[in-house]
């Protein structure tokens, strides 16, 4: 069974940091190009981090720019979100995607394979 699942998500306080996993299972994560999405309550879901499957050349969404990163561990069949310097407005529930090919997307149509997501809240 092809699967991605998310973990690492909680409750955080603001200015805290956080640092989500994907693990893949049923494929392998190196020909794939990897997306975090997060969808904040009644709001639309929006990428935040994308990071391509060759050159692991990046999209940054501006809100957080200088704050969070991305990496990938092929070895390990993982993919990670480091989240720091978080704020009330992170609060969202993050899910990390796959799509097969080089060049990252923000087009949430464009991956294959998606996890259910992992919960994030910050708040004091």
């Amino acid at each position: 069974q092809l699967r991605l699942v998310e973990s690492g998500g909680g409750l955080v306080q603001p200015g805290g940091s956080l640092r989500l996993s994907c693990v893949a299972s049923g494929f392998t994560l190196d020909y794939y190009a990897i997306g975090w999405f997060r969808q904040a309550p009644g709001k639309e879901r929006e990428a935040v981090l994308c990071i391509s499957s060759s050159d692991d050349s990046t999209y940054s969404a501006d809100s957080v720019k200088g704050r969070f990163t991305i990496s990938r561990d092929n070895a390990k069949n993982t993919v990670y979100l480091q989240m720091n310097s978080l704020k009330p407005e992170d609060t969202a529930v993050y899910s990390c995607a796959a799509r097969w090919g080089t060049g990252w997307s923000k087009v949430e149509d464009e991956y294959n394979y998606w996890g259910r997501g992992t919960p994030v809240n910050v708040s004091s």
